[in-house]
């Protein structure tokens, strides 16, 4: 079964998205950038593909959903 895999990274201030070895997008919070993860992973669940996101825990000096 091909994966389609999804990660929310942190890029400098912000949020990015890293899938297929690049990384795209520049989100003020995890939760902007996990909401742009769910229309191309539902894209790709289209195409056939089983999908797998990561989205990293919050650390002790930002807020849940990432913001600074």
């Amino acid at each position: 079964m091909k994966t389609a895999v999804y990660k929310i990274v942190r890029r400098g201030q912000e949020w990015a998205i890293h899938h297929d070895g690049e990384v795209e997008g520049n989100y003020a919070t995890k939760e902007g950038a996990f909401e742009a993860i769910i229309g191309a992973a539902s894209n790709s669940i289209k195409d056939g593909f089983g999908v797998s996101i990561h989205i990293p825990a919050s650390s002790s000096d930002e807020s849940a959903l990432g913001a600074d």
